[in-house]
């Protein structure tokens, strides 16, 4: 849609000159120019492309009666506008020659490639969610879609006799174009799918229509596909079936694809090549030493186990390598199994556990204070926090003083408003 002053009028002999005919040339006459001049310039045939290119833009506006008016009457300029670009609609110059030899050519062997060029059709992606162990052990997964399959009883030609008729109110374009006069040297125009072919191009005869697809050209169909969950893949990573999307007629098919999409595990934690799990020691344990089992992805019961005299830190990491996850096409070589530990200090010590603990831990680094340096110290007391708890408190109420006092302001500055404006 656009809106358009013409201050002066554009060049309109242009697409007439190219066809080598006058503006005043009938339908029939433009037909037999074009096909004369565009088997001439075929590239196939040793022509020039640019010139071919621009016999196929020239032709598609004069042979349709609304483009045709409205370049004689604004040039194509207007046309550009109003289609985005190209003067014409943007069709395959190829598409456009090969419509006069029923979609062949006349060059022999059934048409040159370019002559048979075809849109490609859209790809359908499907989520696939997999767990976590699908993706350590690999795994099949069969998913029933739907989707639209050329009909086998005509062959996705919509007609018993295999014909079809070039649609009379679009003239084959399968757009139509709608124009209105704004005022001097306005118009909008606007393109939309033709709604007698719903933008195909064609029409078929109602007595001539497929019983099985109503001339429809695809009918529904329910489809089984294997969806191979190989080891290692990745969470995102995409699973392709090359052509198993909707069918439509002259059109290559579409791809189905699968993203994977990693659920997330009780457990186990995935960064990449490697897993990570928590556990946490005793202050026995992480001092003295431990054992315990940890069942895998894979069912396997792993020891996990120290030495004595290893003590663990809090917050630490150790790692056991080739127990990580399976490299993508290279199942046989693993990442690393990291395990983060943490220490669950207890509460509190009984007096005979705290000298037990003092006998046998090293001496404080620190230098005790004599009495008097303490009494020249104040006393404080510790007392327990949850520091997050704590922060998210205080927070809270910074944001309610500063809402408050955005409330007070508002009074006097909306009074002196109201004021201003009264005067």
């Amino acid at each position: 849609m656009f809106g358009r002053g013409a201050t002066k009028k554009s060049d309109n002999t242009k697409f007439y000159e190219i066809l080598g005919v006058p503006k005043t040339a009938s339908p029939e006459d433009l037909k037999k120019a074009y096909k004369k001049a565009a088997i001439k310039n075929h590239p196939d045939k040793g022509g020039d492309p640019e010139k071919f290119k621009e016999l196929a833009q020239a032709y598609e506006v004069l042979s349709d009666p609304e483009k045709r008016e409205i370049y004689d009457e604004y040039g194509e300029d207007a046309l550009k506008e109003g289609m985005g670009g190209g003067g014409g609609g943007g069709h395959d110059p190829f598409d456009i020659f090969s419509s006069f030899f029923g979609g062949g050519s006349p060059f022999g062997g059934g048409g040159s490639s370019r002559g048979r060029r075809q849109r490609r059709g859209e790809d359908v992606v499907h989520p696939l969610k997999v767990s976590l162990e699908d993706l350590y052990l690999g795994t099949t997964k069969k998913l029933s879609l739907s989707r639209n399959a050329l009909c086998s009883k005509c062959n996705g030609k919509g007609s018993k006799s295999g014909a079809s008729m070039k649609c009379g109110g679009c003239q084959g374009t399968g757009m139509k174009v709608t124009i209105r006069q704004l005022g001097p040297g306005m118009i909008q125009q606007m393109q939309h799918a033709c709604n007698e072919c719903k933008g195909t191009g064609e029409t078929i005869n109602d007595r001539d229509r497929c019983p099985q697809c109503k001339g429809d050209k695809v009918v529904p169909e329910k489809k089984v596909l294997e969806v191979n969950v190989e080891k290692g893949m990745q969470h995102s990573q995409k699973i392709t079936f090359e052509g198993q999307a909707d069918e439509a007629p002259d059109t290559v098919t579409g791809d189905i694809v699968f993203v994977i999409q990693q659920k997330e595990h009780p457990k186990f934690k995935r960064k990449g090549e490697d897993l990570f799990v928590e556990h946490t020691l005793s202050l026995t344990e992480a001092l003295c030493g431990f054992s315990f089992v940890l069942t895998h992805l894979d069912g396997r019961n792993l020891l996990i186990k120290s030495y004595p005299g290893d003590v663990v830190k809090p917050d630490s990491y150790k790692a056991i390598s080739d127990e990580g996850m399976p490299i993508y096409q290279r199942p046989f070589m693993k990442g690393k199994l990291y395990i983060h530990f943490t220490v669950d200090f207890p509460d509190s010590l009984t007096p005979d556990q705290t000298k037990a603990f003092e006998a046998i831990l090293p001496k404080p680094s620190t230098t005790q204070l004599s009495d008097m340096e303490i009494d020249e110290c104040e006393e404080t007391t510790l007392h327990d926090v949850d520091i997050e708890d704590e922060m998210r408190r205080k927070a809270q109420a910074q944001r309610e003083a500063y809402d408050d006092d955005e409330g007070d302001d508002d009074h006097p500055g909306g009074a002196q408003r109201v004021q201003c404006a009264q005067q």
